[in-house]
C-alpha cells in the first residue's frame, strides 16, 4: 500500500481499496482502478493519465533492472483512454493513448506502446521494440497488422463503472482538489 504522500488520486478517479498500489503513483481524472488490480512503481514514479480503465488482476509494473536504483526522473507515463483488461501483465516503458491490453496479454520491459494499439488476448510481446501507431497484435501467432483507426474511447463503460463501483467497494481517498491540479492529465 502506498502512503498518502506517494499516492495522488484525482478527485474524479475511482480507485478501489482492494487494489494494490505501491510506490509514487499519480492517478488522473476519471480513471477507474478495479479491486485486485496491481500497480508497482519500483524504478520511478508512475503517472496515469485520464479516462483509463484498469481491471481486476491487471498488473502494471515499473521495475528496476539488476544494478539499478530508484530514480525520480525515470517516469512511466501512461497516457489517456487506455484499457487494461483482466489478468494482463504490463512492463512496458512507454504507454501512449487509446490502447487496449486484452485479457491475459503480456508486454515485456523494453517495449514502447505508442497510440491506438491493441494487444490481443493471450498475446506476448517479449522482444524490445517500439510499436507504430494503431498496431494490432492478435491471434495464436501474435500476428501484427495495422488498423486504420484507433480503438474507440470507453466513455460509457467509464461512466457506468464510476457510478457502480462505489456502491459495492470502498474507495481510496482522493487528493484534495487544489493538490491534484499538478497531476498529469
Amino acid at each position: 500500500m502506498s502512503s498518502s504522500k506517494e499516492l495522488k488520486i484525482s478527485h474524479s478517479a475511482v480507485v478501489c481499496v482492494e487494489s494494490k498500489l505501491r510506490g509514487v503513483i499519480t492517478i488522473g481524472s476519471m480513471t477507474v482502478i478495479h479491486p485486485r488490480a496491481t500497480i508497482i512503481a519500483e524504478a520511478g514514479p508512475v503517472f496515469i493519465g485520464e479516462n483509463n480503465i484498469i481491471e481486476e488482476q491487471a498488473c502494471i509494473f515499473h521495475r528496476l533492472r539488476e544494478g539499478e536504483e530508484w530514480d525520480e526522473n525515470r517516469v512511466l507515463l501512461i497516457g489517456a483512454n487506455n484499457v487494461f483488461e483482466v489478468g494482463c501483465s504490463i512492463y512496458a516503458r512507454v504507454i501512449g493513448d487509446h490502447n487496449v491490453f486484452e485479457a491475459k496479454c503480456y508486454v515485456g520491459i523494453d517495449i514502447e506502446i505508442t497510440n491506438g494499439c491493441i494487444i490481443g488476448a493471450g498475446c506476448e510481446l517479449t522482444v524490445p521494440e517500439r510499436l507504430q501507431d494503431n498496431s494490432v497484435i492478435s491471434g495464436s501467432s501474435c500476428a501484427l497488422t495495422i488498423a486504420t483507426d484507433k480503438p474507440p474511447a470507453q466513455t460509457l463503460q467509464l461512466e457506468f463503472l464510476s457510478k457502480v463501483l462505489p456502491n459495492y467497494h470502498h474507495l481510496k481517498k482522493t487528493t484534495k482538489k487544489h493538490e491534484s491540479q499538478h497531476q498529469v492529465a
